[in-house]
This record gives structure tokens, sequence and C-alpha cells, in this order.
């Protein structure tokens, strides 16, 4: 018997020129998808069709646009919910673009507002030049009508207030300047967690083997490491970028996941924590669902 009346699909859009979809986002009624290698792709139907937005791909910077570690990727998309015509995105290794129109135009924007502080350093994703190091992991916008912005970057934590165009370096504090995901409360913009690694010269789980996810209340000028329920001898997870998420409960669940293929909750703000699955694949990406 026939129990499927299928037909074959049209041809994948842009077969051969993207390799990987890295992110979804929304502005408006228009959806948004970044790809690897770096290009931004709009549809206006619910994503029945996509066209790419010509205009960040031909931005004057592109050609000097770098591959990190996963490649050339496009991997975060952040609206304004107040405002469609305006988001940002990040790119590994290009760095922060912002447009204000919709998209028509771009301003590439990772100047550090705090170069002095900074210092020098060798690696080469390190700030440079009175710039952040152009390999953002994430970036999160906090909640409201301003423009707060941050930011886990290969070399550090940065805090944006004018919309990215200009960086405080905040990594002080914080056991290491490596990490890939960032999380902002649903209501309090001062409130932010991330989850520091050790970085490329010695392996990329957490320092000293002991997880801790570090919270700030005062909008990174102190930290403090939450570590009661996480493993605290032996651990060699990875929480990769799009792997830490939130509610809007009050108050707030932070949960993220490992590339050990376990999950993680806190029910009070990251005070404490539970382990609520384990034995899964890799955990790429992480969403709380609100009913």
């Amino acid at each position: 018997a026939k129990l499927f009346d299928w037909k074959p699909s049209p041809p994948a859009p842009f077969t051969g020129e993207i390799t990987a979809l890295w992110s979804l986002g929304r502005a408006g009624d228009r959806l948004y998808a970044g790809s690897k290698p770096a290009t931004l792709l709009a549809s206006d139907d619910g994503g029945e069709t996509w066209e790419k937005v010509s205009s960040l791909s031909d931005h004057p910077s592109a050609v000097e646009w770098q591959p990190g570690a996963a490649g050339l990727v496009l991997h975060t998309i952040v609206a304004d919910p107040g405002n469609p015509e305006k988001f940002w995105l990040g790119i590994s290794a290009a760095g922060v673009f912002a447009t204000e129109d919709g998209g028509a135009t771009w301003d590439r924007r990772n100047r550090l507002s705090n170069a002095e502080a900074c210092g020098h350093h060798d690696h080469p994703a390190a700030p440079r030049d009175g710039q952040t190091g152009h390999c953002v992991h994430n970036m999160v916008r906090a909640d409201g009508t301003g423009d707060l912005l941050y930011q886990q970057n290969h070399h550090g934590v940065y805090r944006s207030r004018d919309g990215g165009r200009s960086w405080d370096d905040i990594t002080e504090g914080l056991p290491s300047t490596f990490g890939f995901p960032v999380h902002v409360h649903p209501r309090d913009g001062a409130t932010i967690w991330t989850l520091p690694l050790n970085g490329d010269g010695i392996g990329r789980y957490p320092p000293d083997a002991a997880a801790a996810v570090w919270k700030s209340t005062d909008g990174g000028e102190s930290w403090e490491a939450k570590r009661a329920g996480l493993p605290q001898d032996g651990c060699y997870f990875t929480v990769l970028r799009q792997a830490m998420a939130g509610d809007a409960a009050d108050p707030a669940g932070v949960y993220f996941g490992t590339n050990s293929g376990s999950v993680f909750a806190s029910m009070d703000e990251g005070e404490s924590w539970d382990e609520v699955a384990r034995h899964l694949p890799t955990i790429l990406c992480v969403e709380a669902l609100e009913t």
C-alpha cells in the first residue's frame, strides 16, 4: 500500500556555496540565518525562500575576515525587539557588525574603550590596535530600551553600553580569558553568567578541571564562582557557544549543556546546579521553552 505521497524537493538553496547553518534569528517579520562560510541569509516568507544579504558579504572589510578554529562562521544574530531595522551579528573571526537600516548598511563595531588597560598580549586573537579580538564567540543583548551588549570573545569578556560602538574589557576577576557562552538575566541587565575554560595551550575544559559558572551582578565589574552541584574533580567538558540559555521565571532559571552529553540546570539564578540529563550526544545548543 502507498502510505506516503512523496514528492521530490527542490534543490537546497546555495548548494556548494555554504556548508552549514549556524544561527537563526528574527527581526520583525523577517527571518535571518547565519552560515559557514560567513553569509547572512534573509527570508520574508517564514523560511520558504531565502536570499543573500549582499550588503554584508560586500562589506569593505570582508577581504580581511579570517576563519576561527571552526571556520569562518556567522554564529550569532541579536535583534532589538523594539526596532526590526536594528540588529547585531557575531562572526568568527571578523567581530561584531551592526545595522540600523534593516541590513542595507553595516557598521563594524570592535573598538575598545579601555585599550590601554588591556595591556599587550601575544595571542593572535587578543586585543590589538585599539580593538577587541575579532574572534567573538557569543553575544547577548540585555532586555530593555538601551543598547547594553555583552560578548564572550576568544580572548576576554566585554561589555558595551552603546550598541557595540565601544567595548569595555570586563575579564578581570575571571580565571581565564577563554570561553564560549555568555547569558544575561531576562530583567536585570547587570546580571550575567559565563563559563570560563582553559584556552588553546592547555585544553578547552574548566580551569583546574573543576566546573564553575561565574556570575556578575554589577555588569562585569566583579565576578563570583558558583560551583554548588557541579563536578569539582576531573572535569574535562566543554560548553559550546550556544549551549547556555535561560528562562524568564522569577527567580530566573539558567541551563547549560556539555560536549560530554550532560545538561545542568539552576532554578535559583545560578547559585546552585543539578545535572538533569546525562549520556546524551554532544550538546550543541540549549533553549528554554516556556509554556
